[in-house]
């Protein structure tokens, strides 16, 4: 099954995208070090936010299906490098919240890192991540 988006430009470095079964619009723009001003997302941005969203998402749903609820946050630091321009290394700190056994733990660890965008990113950006449950 596909999903239909549509974009176009606003500027010469700002795009503007919908997507059509929701009604979200998203906003991109150059980051500084590329020519942009840095006021919305990068495109590069979003797709380092996209693999951390994913993650996460996926650790949800494999707890949910597994019958204990869990919260996650993370932290995430996307670096580039220059030639080409592309990412390099994205480095993601998952904090998980909830009463999880050491096999439930194996579970959303599993889950994180077999995530849709990471299978999609695969190896051309190094993947540094680390999952911290805390007990509550």
């Amino acid at each position: 099954m596909g999903v239909l988006m549509k974009g176009h430009s606003l500027t010469p470095t700002s795009v503007e995208i919908h997507h059509p079964d929701s009604g979200a619009i998203i906003r991109t723009t150059a980051p500084k070090d590329n020519g942009g001003d840095g006021s919305q997302f990068s495109p590069t941005d979003l797709c380092a936010a996209s693999l951390a969203a994913c993650a996460t998402t996926i650790m949800g749903m494999a707890a949910q299906s597994a019958g204990f609820p869990i919260e996650v946050s993370f932290t995430l630091e996307k670096i580039m490098q220059s030639n080409p321009r592309q990412i390099r290394q994205l480095k993601v700190e998952y904090s998980i919240r909830g009463a999880a056994t050491a096999e439930q733990k194996r579970l959303c660890e599993d889950a994180g890192r077999t995530c849709p965008v990471r299978l999609t990113l695969g190896n051309n950006a190094e993947i540094v991540e680390n999952y911290d449950f805390i007990e509550c």
